[in-house]
């Protein structure tokens, strides 16, 4: 039933050396907003590891009750319990990420009355694609979060139901089907959000060298 979500993939800080000549202009200006974004999204990346360990250790505690038969009947509640207290550690978590890319989106909307003042063509073409990037990634990720929410509730939901002891397994079998449903979404939001961060990364980096950024 559970499924391991694979990290978030993050964005990246670069080594920078700026050219004399683009001291205070939109393109420097531009770039340290970019970077600043970096920094804002540590509270994301800080909550990574932990959520990995927590999401490991309820797929023991699920493999460990689905084990266990009706005489068990305290151990699975035992077991449950733990569950339903690491979901709650998982969801302070998520809401951690979700308050930290938040704030490295406010950060990131600055760039955009800059967009229009770049001289260069090239650099104020990239400068666009980068911000629509972002700005779909955002998007992206408020999906991603209130899918993953939901899943929590799912799992919740399925605990509970390990607790009652004339649960059917037509009613069990309903619940984990449901659980796989929220956790299939979260995967493919997880998997569109990765992909755009990589693009992002990627976008960055072209337009540092287009506004004649030296980065490393």
């Amino acid at each position: 039933m559970f499924k391991h979500i694979k990290p978030f993939a993050l964005i990246i800080l670069a080594a920078i050396f700026l050219t004399g000549c683009l001291n205070g202009s939109p393109e420097e200006k531009i770039f340290k907003i970019l970077e600043e974004v970096v920094v804002k999204e540590n509270g994301f990346k800080e909550q990574q590891t932990p959520l990995v360990d927590l999401e490991k250790k309820e797929s023991d505690i699920y493999s460990q009750i689905i084990k266990l038969g009706i005489k068990d009947y305290d151990k699975i509640v035992s077991l449950s319990n733990e569950a339903l207290q690491n979901i709650d550690k998982r969801e302070e978590h998520i809401k951690k990420e979700h308050d930290s890319i938040g704030e490295a989106e406010k950060e990131f909307k600055k760039i955009e009355e800059l967009i229009k003042d770049i001289e260069k063509e090239d650099a104020r073409n990239k400068a666009i694609k980068l911000n629509n990037t972002m700005k779909e990634r955002f998007k992206v990720h408020e999906i991603l979060y209130k899918a993953y929410l939901e899943s929590l509730k799912k799992d919740r939901e399925l605990y509970g139901l390990f607790k009652q002891k004339d649960l059917r397994m037509e009613d069990l079998q309903k619940k984990i089907d449901e659980v796989n449903q929220t956790y299939d979404k979260v995967i493919k939001e997880n998997d569109k959000f990765n992909k755009l961060t990589e693009e992002y990364n990627k976008e960055k980096m072209e337009f540092y060298k287009s506004a004649g950024l030296k980065v490393s």
